[in-house]
């Protein structure tokens, strides 16, 4: 305890290794020097959480929401004199959500440098959904009760109901007419629509996301059992997986590797035109100009998804087996996501599955 007081008294609270060493020595003792806490500020707690989920495999894209979020929270907190987490409180969350409602869209950034011109857009100033608060305050719970967790708080300052109650959006599908007048859009003679054109194919066939679908490395893949597997570094819940396709889909595999092969050199199945891994951002943006040409809307990655589940729910598929072939953490998260068919869809899947019609 004598070492980590003298850290501080000494000054060195400016050098990380220092400071890196005080909460090592801190966690050994169990004990929490005085005057040490002064160091650490929401940002650095912030930092720590951010360390924490790294350590955890979390993923860049679900780090990256939790740390803008948090940054956005702290300029909240510094404008109301607020510097240490302990002092966070119910009243905060509460005036923190009132301040996102006045001040409406991207009228905050987290850089003040940045040159992203938010005054542009078409929507700024504008209200901000339920749907985007929720989120928020999502993010700042899991860093809540993280602190809980390192009794850096005694409870979490957010409760269940700052939560705004919303609508369950239902999620976006393509009839099987569209799906083909968007496969008919892309111009297979050239290298990155024919790339395009099969990676559509795959994400309906299998069901996976884009982000695991982009990074799939030719050696990934058993064309003869037509299985690929999905390493657990490059899934979302940090789980290894196969997803499967059909015979259909694996013939358009090999024709698509021989083509790639001719002209690129790349370990990866779907790369740029420089040999290089596909982005998700530039494929979705590919996706919408190719929906674009024939006048489709709400076309996304994600779509092709959605259309997996529900017609593999439509065709008897159940959803224990859909959400291990999905890889959501829990069936919980698949009947929250899949379970929302129409009243049409439950007379179709009636009809197909009637005790007495098929009964023999």
């Amino acid at each position: 305890m004598f070492i980590a007081m003298e850290l501080w008294n000494y000054g060195f609270h400016s050098d990380k290794l220092i400071v890196d060493r005080a909460i090592n020595l801190r966690n050994l003792l169990g004990v929490e020097p005085n005057g040490f806490r002064r160091f650490f500020v929401v940002e650095k707690d912030v930092e720590m959480f951010l360390e924490a989920c790294e350590l955890k495999g979390l993923s860049m894209k679900t780090i990256g929401s939790y740390e803008q979020t948090l940054r956005l929270f702290m300029q909240h907190l510094y404008k109301i004199g607020i510097e240490r987490t302990e002092n966070v409180t119910h009243l905060t969350i509460q005036g923190y959500i009132q301040e996102i409602r006045r001040r409406g869209k991207y009228t905050a950034v987290t850089n003040q440098d940045a040159r992203n011109y938010p005054e542009n857009r078409p929507d700024y100033g504008k209200q901000v959904s339920d749907v985007t608060i929720n989120n928020y305050l999502r993010n700042l719970r899991v860093f809540f009760n993280w602190c809980v967790d390192e009794d850096i708080l005694r409870k979490s300052p957010i409760k269940r109901g700052d939560f705004t109650k919303t609508d369950h959006k239902p999620l976006e599908f393509i009839s099987d007419d569209d799906f083909k007048r968007l496969l008919r859009a892309l111009d297979i003679s050239k290298f990155s629509e024919y790339r395009d054109f099969v990676i559509v194919q795959l994400l309906l066939d299998t069901g996976m996301r884009i982000s695991e679908c982009l990074m799939i490395k030719v050696n990934d893949l058993n064309l003869v059992k037509r299985f690929i597997w999905l390493p657990a570094k490059n899934t979302k819940g940090k789980r290894g997986r196969s997803v499967f396709f059909s015979e259909k889909m694996a013939g358009q595999i090999r024709k698509w590797i021989k083509y790639k092969d001719r002209y690129r050199d790349s370990d990866f199945l779907f790369c740029t035109n420089n040999g290089k891994p596909l982005q998700a951002n530039n494929f979705e943006a590919n996706v919408r100009k190719y929906a674009k040409r024939v006048g489709l809307k709400n076309v996304h990655p994600h779509v092709f998804r959605n259309n997996f589940a529900k017609r593999f729910l439509m065709n008897g598929g159940d959803i224990y087996t859909l959400s291990r072939i999905l890889g959501h953490s829990s069936v919980t998260v698949t009947e929250q996501a899949y379970l929302d068919l129409t009243q049409e869809d439950l007379a179709e899947l009636y009809r197909r599955h009637s005790p007495l019609k098929n009964m023999r």
